[in-house]
């Protein structure tokens, strides 16, 4: 076993789970195999109108009380989602994509599936993560990049420099003052607007993008 696949398996001795399924046979099945696995479980019902904020994976019974529950979906959590299905047809279908669910079990219940899906799910569920967090890191890129942009065209403006010398003066002000070229371009940009508000900027000013 390679070190992330024992990484993802002892991490699920230490998972924090709620199971949201009505009392009986079925939601005992579930939890005594997660039990088994190792998970610490917290049981109940009815469907809250919240996500748990306290727990790392969620089981929860996917049916009429999931509509009228309010916001259940993978976007406003940082928990695993397994969706727990009745059945399969369009309307159970439907609310298992607006959960955007990670796993999906279906009746009946087997202490056999369990642990496969516990762990595809998180697998996922940590995928899903780290792409979120690099497309995150993407736009404050592209959003820095802008703001350096508009700050070159104030001082290609203000001091007639091209693009390159407004750049190379903005990054070894930078340097000098140990900060980064877009703390800089707010600089330029803050004084530009601030003259601006005092009537003493040019007519001809740059657009705001």
């Amino acid at each position: 076993m390679n070190t992330g696949a024992r990484r993802l398996f002892d991490d699920l001795r230490t998972l924090r789970v709620v199971v949201i399924h009505p009392p009986g046979d079925d939601r005992n099945v579930l939890v005594e195999q997660l039990r088994r696995i190792g998970c610490l479980i917290h049981a109940l019902w009815p469907l809250p109108s919240q996500l748990p904020a306290d727990a790392d994976v969620i089981f929860f019974l996917v049916g009429p009380e999931t509509r009228s529950a309010g916001n259940w979906s993978a976007a406003d959590t940082q928990a695993t989602l397994i969706a727990l299905s009745d059945y399969e047809n369009p309307t159970a279908l439907k609310m298992l994509l607006d959960t955007q669910a990670h796993g999906v079990i279906t009746k009946p219940y087997r202490s056999t599936g369990i642990l496969s899906t516990l762990v595809l799910a998180r697998a996922s569920s940590g995928y899903q993560q780290r792409l979120h967090h690099k497309i995150g890191k993407l736009e404050e890129a592209i959003k820095a990049r802008r703001h350096i942009e508009r700050a070159i065209r104030i001082l290609i403006e203000a001091h007639r420099l091209s693009e390159n010398e407004a750049y190379e003066h903005m990054r070894s002000r930078a340097t000098e003052l140990r900060v980064t070229v877009g703390e800089i371009a707010t600089i330029v940009i803050d004084a530009h607007e601030a003259m601006d508000k005092l009537g003493l900027g040019k007519r001809a000013r740059p657009s705001d993008q």
